[in-house]
């Protein structure tokens, strides 16, 4: 018998919900579970995509073109967030994964690359066994209303306020 999926939010201010995503991915890669992970905004190969050069149970897919946070998406990048969804979807629906997380989702919507109800509509379709991790800043209402776990990262110190920048194999 399989067991339940449940579907998992990591939000807030603070750092570290992409970091805790794929630490629960690793601990599923070491149960030998089937991982996916869609990355939503990003372009920019973060260290944590070299993760497929050394398990084969894992496949990283980004559906970003570029950095947009200090100004106004375009229409490509909404495209490329709808294709991305569109593939996650399927994904989500065929039970080929286990652990399925959806990085920066929520930056996606907050930004209007997607639509909420087109997303919950996905995530209530998902395969019943597969566990779901979103991750992202500004996770709506709903979404939280419709997670299992919700884990708020808050922000009590930053060394980038010290101007420290992004430390290769910490930060990126």
């Amino acid at each position: 018998m399989q067991q339940k999926g449940y579907i998992h939010v990591y939000t807030g201010n603070g750092q570290g919900k992409t970091t805790a995503a794929f630490g629960l991915a690793v601990r599923a890669l070491g149960a030998g579970k089937k991982v996916f992970i869609g990355q939503f905004v990003k372009s920019m190969k973060y260290n944590e995509v070299t993760l497929e050069q050394h398990y084969s149970g894992i496949r990283i897919k980004q559906y970003g073109l570029r950095c947009f946070l200090n100004c106004m998406p375009e229409e490509r990048d909404i495209l490329a967030a709808e294709k991305g969804w569109e593939a996650c979807c399927r994904i989500l629906c065929s039970g080929e994964y286990d652990l399925v997380v959806l990085d920066e989702l929520t930056i996606a919507l907050y930004y209007k690359l997607l639509s909420l109800p087109v997303i919950l509509a996905g995530l209530a379709a998902r395969d019943p066994a597969t566990e779901v991790v979103i991750t992202g800043r500004y996770a709506p209402p709903e979404l939280i209303a419709m997670a299992d776990l919700v884990t708020e990262m808050q922000e009590v110190k930053h060394y980038y306020t010290q101007g420290v920048l992004s430390r290769d194999g910490f930060d990126r």
